[in-house]
């Protein structure tokens, strides 16, 4: 049991709430830890008909990861690290086949491991302050969660746009994109909550959606990604900033400007894990995933990234290489070696 987590069951409902807001909700090993116990229960428990997760505060649904602690651990060469990612990896695989309607409402920040906890589940409930984004590579890392399975899949000049530079989305595109699979007004979540709980939930969709269809409205047309994030369905990373060079749009300048800060590495491995999980089954991605995670703990920039945008905080990285050419094909195939143990699902 943590405090970090406060869960209760209204009805049919059973309701989890992310409960550091000032840390915007960023995810502990308590906090999966309790998760899953309560999803475990839940899945198999006749009078819960759906589940709900959303965040406390105004700020965020879920901010990330506890990456100071994978950090530290890192460094002091323990465990600690690898015990979150199969713990928080077991979460994503469960979310993503849970039995019963699961519902986010990934109001305010979503990011890296509140990703995680809400793009795998079938009901993905935007609010007016919703805003995406995988920033990994701007720490030396590259998005997990199931990053690997989903960006793919949302076209892959978008989904490698979003992994590689870390680009923010608003609600509208949010929900053009399908991340979100519908929209509530922020001031309406709180009814919807209270309907959910009073309703006759039954374990199926249709009895969710039944709910939801009062309160759903359609977003307002976002803007248009623009074309030329065609770019980023080149064959390679070079490929990509030859091509945002060549297009001389304001948009393709600042993509590839951003790229450029990033680090080298991590671009390489994010570029090749999306590249192989369009293919993969999301058990394999999460299994590849726990691999690339452990081949990062070996690599110099994730903690150089980590050091400079939240320790020390001067922004200002020494990447392990100077750009895309210093980074090799072994560098970049030794994050892909599987693990002696596999990552263990939770059935």
């Amino acid at each position: 049991m943590t405090n970090e987590i406060k869960s209760r069951v209204v009805g049919n409902l059973g309701h989890i709430t992310l409960n550091r807001p000032k840390a915007l909700n960023a995810l502990t090993q308590a906090m999966c830890d309790e998760i899953t116990r309560l999803m475990v229960a839940w899945e198999n428990d006749p009078n819960i008909g759906a589940v709900l997760v959303d965040g406390s505060g105004d700020r965020a649904f879920c901010a990330g990861g506890d990456v100071i602690l994978l950090h530290d651990s890192g460094k002091a060469g323990d465990k600690r690290a690898e015990t979150f990612w199969r713990n928080e990896y077991a979460l994503n695989d469960l979310i993503y086949r849970y039995k019963k309607p699961y519902i986010t409402l990934i109001d305010g920040i979503v990011m890296g491991g509140g990703v995680g906890l809400s793009v795998h589940g079938r009901h993905r409930v935007a609010g007016n302050s919703t805003m995406f984004a995988m920033p990994e590579t701007g720490i030396g890392y590259f998005p997990d969660v199931g990053g690997t399975f989903f960006l793919p899949r949302l076209g892959m000049a978008v989904g490698q746009w979003l992994g590689l530079t870390g680009a923010r989305m608003k609600m509208r595109q949010v929900c053009e994109a399908g991340i979100a699979n519908s929209f509530v007004p922020s001031d309406q979540h709180e009814a919807l909550i209270e309907a959910l709980g009073a309703a006759d939930l039954d374990g199926s969709d249709v009895a969710v959606l039944k709910v939801m269809s009062d309160f759903v409205q359609r977003p307002p047309a976002a803007d248009p990604i623009p074309k030329s994030v065609n770019a980023f369905s080149a064959s390679s990373v070079g490929g990509i900033l030859t091509a945002l060079d060549a297009d001389g749009s304001e948009w393709a300048q600042a993509q590839a400007e951003n790229l450029r800060k990033k680090s080298p590495v991590a671009l390489s491995v994010t570029f090749e894990a999306i590249r192989r999980g369009a293919k993969l089954s999301f058990r394999d991605a999460m299994s590849q995933e726990l691999d690339i995670s452990l081949g990062f703990l070996n690599t110099q920039d994730f903690y150089e990234g980590i050091r400079a945008q939240l320790i020390d905080k001067d922004r200002n990285p020494k990447w392990s290489a100077e750009d895309l050419s210093g980074v090799t094909a072994m560098e970049i195939s030794r994050h892909f070696v599987p693990t002696p143990t596999p990552l263990k699902f939770l059935d």
